[in-house]
């Protein structure tokens, strides 16, 4: 049964069951506090608490997605049978009702039994099940024992763990979270085990597969670590699709299955090293790039900070294994375009994402044979410090987890000094930010005296939110504003955006830039919470940390419809007709990824 099989026959499923089907959120979230999705649970947290109501914005309560979800914590296991960065969890959600009206545990319980065995043929008896023990005031969950029992699940099969193994959530530190069911499938095959305390019918063993997660949504964690009742009682399930292929396909790892396999085969085309003989490097990079392609689609670019600093992370590592098996220049253009062949959504985004993906490699493999022989000349010196880390890192653009995995693979017993690369990366930044402010002279509207000049500028920042947002209509939504600089007498404006543009592209974002001038869009001030102004739509790609309260600038036509909307300090100008004639004087490159355009008002 292929993987595209298995998500058609969830969502007929759930569906026949009264199921919405919702499609999958983005994989950066509007929930500011975590860098990325990592479940399929995110995009319903605020139902899920009760704090919105579920019916305001769905038909019904019952809910059924395939969620895309990228997960950082994990990226130095990559490459054995089980940690991916980038999957896919098939969810089915009984959000905000009473469990005597809804399905809650046993309607849970009995969807998943039904699915596995009616719909995928898997047989029962190898089905192995866990429940909450009871801990920290939360009592063992004898209701869904019963149920498991009621079943037909024998109670020898059914094994009890605590908070650690069977307690889900939240996803932050705070939050909705409850007792969960696991399902796991015993492959009858012995892959080993890393529990030290191992012993018949592990369920840590390779042998068996957790298949389904089961969470049974009541509590909610404060800052305290109390676990309070929620106001409403929710099921939110999970099932990973990259499981379920590699036991329907009889695999013994996820990487042999469909959504990894083809494209470890066409790295084997292009290596002199055999997959069976190198599984960690063909791992790795089937994994990473994979994850990569996913994260640029969604206008992440490599940097050294939060999402841009994981990106850069896995795609140096890739670029390393590629030299491992010794895949020749540009290796990773064919393997994107079959990342493409899998996932349909990536066709046409190819070449973007191949550009990024060069620029990265191009910018590290000059670097990468000197930063190898610059590393075991320091590590034969005896410990790393903290100043010989940063040296790595600034200057070969080796991340720190790159020299601990070095360590490792060399298996040399070398302490490094993370704290003393902490401080010298901290210097680092606060020298750079002294040579910015020196070079641009802290310039800031605020800061300009003469009245004539503060206008020029002000009509020139209200240009710079009707730029962007014709630049989003014409080069694509992965458009998003990586800086800007205005004087009085023109405006520079950054933007993520691989590809030169054309002359007939820099002429369309001129007209409907002049176009939205003519129309006299008036401009809206307003004071709001961050989150709700992320959740309203508006844009705030900068990097810094926004302040709880912000504030929002809207241009809006005669009937109130929003042409642009974003998070900014201000200040514009009320009406768009009082800015003049737009006019684009050049772009230029302004890094990897990264566009610039400088442009004046007439």
């Amino acid at each position: 049964m292929t993987s595209s099989d298995i998500r058609q026959k969830f969502f007929v499923f759930f569906k026949k069951k009264g199921h919405q089907i919702v499609p999958s959120s983005p994989l950066i979230p509007l929930d500011t506090t975590v860098l990325f999705t990592t479940a399929g649970m995110q995009q319903f947290v605020s139902y899920l608490s009760g704090e919105k109501d579920i019916l305001q914005d769905f038909n019904q309560r019952h809910l059924v997605s395939c969620q895309k979800c990228f997960r950082s914590v994990d990226i130095e296991k990559v490459g054995d049978n089980t940690h991916h960065t980038f999957f896919e969890m098939l969810g089915n959600w009984s959000i905000g009702e009473d469990s005597k009206k809804g399905y809650f545990k046993k309607g849970a319980i009995k969807y998943a039994l039904e699915f596995l065995t009616n719909t995928l043929g898997l047989d029962k008896n190898r089905f192995w099940i866990t429940i909450f023990k009871g801990e920290k005031g939360i009592p063992k969950d004898k209701e869904a024992l019963e149920i498991w029992k009621q079943n037909n699940i024998p109670e020898q099969r059914i094994k009890e763990f605590g908070i650690e193994d069977n307690l889900w959530g939240p996803v932050g530190e705070t939050g909705v979270c409850g007792p969960c069911s696991e399902i796991h499938y015993d492959r009858g095959i012995d892959y080993g085990c890393k529990d030290k305390n191992c012993g018949p019918n592990c369920l840590k063993c390779e042998r068996f597969v957790e298949l389904w997660n089961l969470v049974f949504m009541e509590y909610s964690k404060e800052k305290t670590g109390e676990y309070k009742p929620l106001s409403q009682r929710n099921i939110d399930t999970g099932a990973g699709l990259e499981r379920l292929a590699l036991v329907l396909q009889n695999k013994p790892s996820a990487y042999e299955t469909d959504l990894f396999l083809p494209i470890i085969q066409e790295m084997e085309k292009m290596s002199p090293r055999p997959y069976i003989s190198n599984l960690k490097p063909y791992r790795i990079i089937a994994d990473h790039l994979r994850g990569a392609v996913f994260l640029i689609k969604e206008a992440v670019l490599p940097n050294n900070i939060e999402r841009g600093y994981v990106l850069r992370r896995i795609l140096r590592r890739s670029i390393r294994y590629a030299k491992v098996l010794e895949l020749p220049l540009n290796w990773y253009v064919c393997l994107v375009k079959k990342i493409a062949e899998i996932y349909p959504e990536i066709e046409n985004k190819e070449e973007n994402i191949i550009t990024i993906i060069q620029n990265e490699e191009e910018k590290f493999r000059k670097t990468l044979e000197k930063g190898l022989k610059q590393f075991e000349k320091i590590a034969s010196q005896g410990n790393i410090s903290g100043k010989q880390l940063f040296h790595l890192y600034d200057t070969y653009g080796f991340p720190l987890e790159l020299t601990e995995e070095l360590i490792q693979e060399r298996g040399l017993k070398l302490k490094i000094d993370k704290k003393g690369f902490e401080k010298a990366f901290l210097e680092h930044q606060k020298i750079s930010r002294a040579g910015v402010k020196k070079k641009f002279g802290g310039l800031g509207i605020e800061q300009v005296e003469n009245q004539e000049k503060r206008m020029k500028m002000t009509k020139l920042h209200t240009a710079t939110h009707l730029l962007h947002q014709a630049l989003r209509q014409v080069l694509g939504f992965h458009v998003r504003q990586m800086g800007s600089d205005i004087n009085e007498n023109r405006l520079r404006f950054d933007f993520s955006h691989s590809q030169k543009m054309s002359g007939q592209e820099i002429k369309k974002v001129q007209e409907i830039v002049n176009q939205k001038i003519k129309e006299n869009l008036q401009v809206k001030k307003q004071e709001m919470e961050y989150e709700k102004a992320v959740e309203q739509g508006a844009l705030a790609f900068f990097k810094e940390k926004y302040p709880q309260k912000v504030t929002v600038y809207s241009i809006l036509d005669s009937s109130g419809k929003i042409f642009s909307k974003e998070i900014c300090a201000g200040p514009h100008i009320e009406q768009t007709s009082e800015l003049g004639c737009f006019e684009i004087l050049k772009q230029e490159s302004s890094g990897a990824g990264i566009r610039r355009i400088k442009a004046i008002l007439k």
